[in-house]
């Protein structure tokens, strides 16, 4: 009876929790920096490729090396680089298509990094309107990169239409700031 009781006992409550304790398992993540760090700056660690790499420094997705926060720093002005278009258009300008060359050459240097191509109107003209305006703006923006070289499916568009503004006034320089393509690295 008590060996009756037992198994009973290890089968309803012992096997489950050895199945949930390996159920959540910690899960690893992929960063897309690698920092190879040590706690003397003199020290140097071998990353996976063989490649000695100096404390604070990365390896780009293209193979060359930089600071984590170069590599921010570029980030963020990629990001923070808008293209701007004409009220109810969706051609590039002459600045907007320069910017987007220095952003295909960009590109070109980090091959592993995609992007969203976010398409963006000011708040006149109705809903549907401007989401396909903003639809064509991004298309815009990355067929004009596409040309450059840059692979299609490196980029994803969406539009917002009038949704996110970047300034929520209502003057004609708070419109001309909303009517743009906004890139975002994923």
């Amino acid at each position: 009876m008590k060996r009756m009781v037992c198994m009973i006992f290890i089968l309803v409550f012992l096997v489950p929790g050895m199945m949930l304790m390996t159920a959540c398992s910690k899960k690893v993540v992929k960063e897309d920096l690698t920092t190879y760090e040590s706690t003397d700056m003199r020290e140097t660690q071998t990353p996976p490729s063989g490649e000695t790499v100096e404390r604070g420094q990365v390896i780009r997705d293209d193979g060359t090396r930089g600071t984590s926060q170069e590599e921010l720093a570029a980030r963020q002005r990629f990001m923070n680089e808008d293209i701007y278009f004409s009220f109810d258009q969706s051609s590039l300008s002459a600045e907007a298509q320069q910017k987007l060359r220095a952003k295909a050459q960009w590109l070109r240097s980090r091959p592993g990094l995609t992007l969203i191509i976010e398409g963006h109107c000011d708040e006149r003209g109705t809903t549907e309107y401007n989401l396909a305006l903003g639809d064509r703006r991004a298309e815009s923006a990355k067929s004009f990169l596409v040309n450059l070289g840059i692979s299609g499916s490196r980029m994803t568009t969406v539009s917002y239409g009038e949704e996110k503004p970047a300034d929520p006034g209502h003057t004609e320089a708070a419109w001309a700031r909303n009517r743009r393509a906004h890139f975002v690295i994923e």
